[in-house]
């Protein structure tokens, strides 16, 4: 428990760090000469970097631990902050956060591995992925909002900086507080209520994944990244302070939901077909409703999103096993990756033809037809902890 304590507070302050940019990176795009597409471009070369370094983290996490990856991602990314406060081209912060983007790849698998590995029941695994969202959320909260005060007081540069020294403290402090090793890990079989169904796998041999599953984190990070490309461009580039307002209700919402830790023993197929549905109605509403106040539907958009991440999470650990969980989140990050840099790229070619909300709208509902059908697999009959001794 004392590990998850310090890795949730590392946890904190780099995702308070990376959201505090959301707001003001396409103002500070903008104030240096770029246009939508090149900011389309700009934020999704940095989430394109990120699949050579999840590709590397796949394999490394699982043969070296996470702490070397911890302090390299925060260490290195907080390094180019301090250089990115200096940038005078739209070309220099295109290629910084291109390799931001390959430094952080290696922070979530890295993470989410260590955090899995702190216990062989599911139920438990279920909370600490909860609370690796909890953290999360709480960090987003209020860092879009801060980020867009410390502008407005510091600038630009005096901004980067000071998110780039905090990135760098927090990487020394991993440094001291992460285990060297990631703990014993021995997953239990997923008790399949259909297992019997299912044809036998060879003993030590993991069954195949249908690729089906990595298309769910692709359509979703699509949708997240039109979402953080067309929020800021809507509200101008004096409306740094209600974008990051806008972007903290978000965050609120989903707060408000992974909370609900009841929600846990709900079987993860259920929870993603609904968070789903609710996250592409919310899209709609912002291309299609215009007089639904925006803050209202992003806080109900925060809260499907609450519902979503926490389910993904219980449906890829089912996945896994044991000393293979850091190449399933890699898998998992390599496909948020390549949504994360498809969905604001499309968002900046065909704004002028149509809203970037429906591109998103129609991607989540996409998505939601290709979920696997229940009988073919584990996306709805896996439920952590509800054949576990802890239940």
């Amino acid at each position: 428990m004392k590990t998850a304590m310090w890795l949730y507070l590392f946890m904190f302050l780099a995702f308070f760090d990376l959201h505090a940019q959301y707001p003001i990176l396409t103002p500070f795009a903008m104030s240096l000469g770029a246009g939508p597409a090149f900011i389309g471009w700009m934020m999704g070369m940095y989430s394109l970097t990120h699949l050579p370094g999840n590709l590397l983290a796949g394999v490394l996490v699982d043969r070296n631990g996470s702490r070397r990856y911890i302090v390299f991602a925060l260490t290195v990314a907080g390094l180019i902050l301090l250089l990115q406060a200096h940038a005078q081209l739209p070309w220099h912060l295109l290629l910084l956060r291109a390799a931001s983007g390959f430094a952080l790849a290696f922070l979530s698998p890295a993470c989410m591995t260590l955090l899995a590995s702190l216990s062989s029941d599911p139920a438990t695994q279920g909370k600490y992925m909860s609370g690796n969202g909890i953290i999360h959320t709480l960090a987003s909260v209020v860092s879009p909002a801060a980020g867009a005060f410390i502008v407005a007081k510091a600038g630009y540069s005096g901004t980067f900086s000071t998110l780039g020294w905090l990135l760098i403290f927090t990487g020394v402090m991993a440094f001291f507080s992460v285990p060297k090793h990631n703990p014993a890990l021995a997953l239990p079989e997923p008790v399949l209520p259909l297992k019997e169904k299912l044809p036998e796998v060879p003993k030590g041999v993991q069954p195949p994944v249908s690729r089906r599953y990595y298309l769910l984190p692709f359509f979703v990070s699509c949708s997240q990244g039109v979402l953080f490309f067309e929020l800021p461009l809507s509200q101008g580039q004096d409306g740094m302070v209600s974008t990051g307002i806008l972007l903290s209700l978000l965050s609120l919402g989903a707060l408000a939901t992974l909370c609900l830790f009841f929600l846990n023993r709900i079987p993860p197929g259920i929870r993603i077909a609904a968070a789903l549905l609710g996250m592409a109605l919310c899209f709609f509403a912002l291309a299609a409703f215009r007089s639904i106040p925006a803050g209202v539907v992003l806080f109900v958009l925060g809260s499907a999103k609450g519902v979503l991440f926490p389910a993904m999470a219980s449906l890829f650990i089912s996945l896994g096993g044991a000393g293979r969980l850091g190449r399933t989140f890699s898998l998992q990050s390599i496909a948020m990756s390549l949504g994360a840099f498809a969905g604001p790229v499309a968002a900046g070619q065909l704004r002028g033809y149509v809203s970037p909300y429906f591109i998103a709208f129609v991607l989540l509902m996409t998505a939601l037809l290709l979920l696997p059908p229940g009988r073919s697999g584990r996306l709805s009959s896996y439920a952590p902890g509800w054949n576990s001794p802890a239940a």
